[in-house]
């Protein structure tokens, strides 16, 4: 069914990832980039007609943490605002769909996490079964380890591909001055085999925040909106044991309810935060050689929690604002082995 309002992300915006950010509250992490993706389109923070965030008390420690963000956002006088306990790249669905509905012409989402005050490998053990899986506390890196072996064993990859993958994303983030790691990245000794420290993406903290606009609204705040042509996401079964850990078929479907496999895309923003889901993700999205993968770095470069999703959908419309993709698609995921998938494809108007 054909969306009843054209919706586009219109400007976005992103701190530097940082391995640490202890001098600095959320609040303060995330002044500076709702202040910038305003700037951007030379909007107030009164002129927004919805504002949506996505982060995780469990990343803060304490409950509705959420709501101290909001001091960055401007609370008073009463705005239309909402939240989820997830990535932001599902604040911004919440937030299309809001746009659909008439409600409001233009949204802000936003995003944010801190990583580095704790273990978060072992925090994203949460996200788990709590009565059979969870209470044997694998870690996160374990986990993925799980699926890299599967697909190894199942003659998908190899660890000399999965070096690859890692060695190409830290090399195109050379140019992407808000990356926590860039250049040349030793692949290291084995976190937990067939996982090197390479092949995992790196602990940080860090924000993002993207406006939505729909209609003429978009063309007068943007030169060249980006518009999603649509937008999807699925889940997994909760328990590992009943899936194929090679294969993504939540993926696969979003991408399909999305439009994604109706015409090729030139670019494709993957939230792939280990070497070996890059490429569990190419073939459930049936990406070729042709499609660029991950210009901005992705999720090997930086990795804030409960913004990387977000940071790629950002990313994509990045390159249909700058002219340098036409059709791009944008990936987001959450919990373990790829659980949860997030799909939207993103256009800029003909040239």
């Amino acid at each position: 069914m054909e969306p009843i309002r054209d919706i586009a992300v219109v400007a976005f915006a992103q701190s530097d990832h940082r391995r640490t950010s202890d001098e600095l509250s959320e609040v303060e992490m995330l002044l500076p980039v709702l202040h910038e993706v305003l700037d951007r389109t030379g909007l107030k923070a009164g002129d927004i007609g919805f504002t949506c965030s996505g982060s995780s008390d469990y990343l803060a420690g304490r409950a509705f943490s959420f709501t101290m963000a909001l001091d960055g956002v401007g609370a008073w006088p009463p705005i239309s605002e909402s939240h989820v306990e997830m990535d932001g790249a599902w604040a911004l669905y919440e937030a299309w769909t809001k746009l659909l509905t008439g409600d409001a012409d233009t949204a802000l989402v936003y995003s944010y996490g801190k990583s580095s005050p704790g273990s978060v490998r072992d925090v994203l053990t949460r996200q788990l079964d709590p009565y059979y899986v969870a209470p044997l506390w694998p870690d996160s890196v374990a986990l993925a380890a799980l699926q890299a072996r599967a697909l190894i064993d199942a003659g998908e990859t190899d660890e000399r591909e999965l070096a690859s993958v890692a060695a190409r994303s830290r090399a195109d983030a050379s140019a992407n001055s808000h990356a926590q790691l860039r250049g040349p990245v030793p692949q290291g000794d084995y976190l937990v085999r067939p996982l090197r420290t390479g092949d995992c993406p790196p602990v940080g903290d860090g924000a993002a925040a993207v406006i939505l606009a729909a209609g003429d609204r978009a063309r007068e705040l943007c030169e060249r909106p980006a518009w999603i042509r649509g937008i999807d996401h699925r889940i997994e079964a909760h328990s590992l044991g009943v899936r194929d850990l090679t294969d993504s078929p939540s993926a696969r479907l979003a991408a399909e309810r999305a439009g994604a496999f109706e015409r090729p895309v030139d670019t494709a923003e993957l939230h792939a935060p280990f070497t070996s889901q890059e490429v569990v993700l190419r073939k459930a999205l049936r990406l070729g050689d042709g499609v660029r993968v991950n210009p901005s770095g992705g999720a090997l470069a930086a990795n804030p929690v409960m913004a990387a999703g977000l940071v790629r959908i950002g990313e994509a419309a990045a390159r249909v604002h700058r002219g340098e993709s036409d059709r791009a698609l944008a990936h987001a995921t959450s919990g373990p082995c790829l659980q949860q998938n997030l799909v939207a494809v993103l256009e800029g108007d003909a040239r």
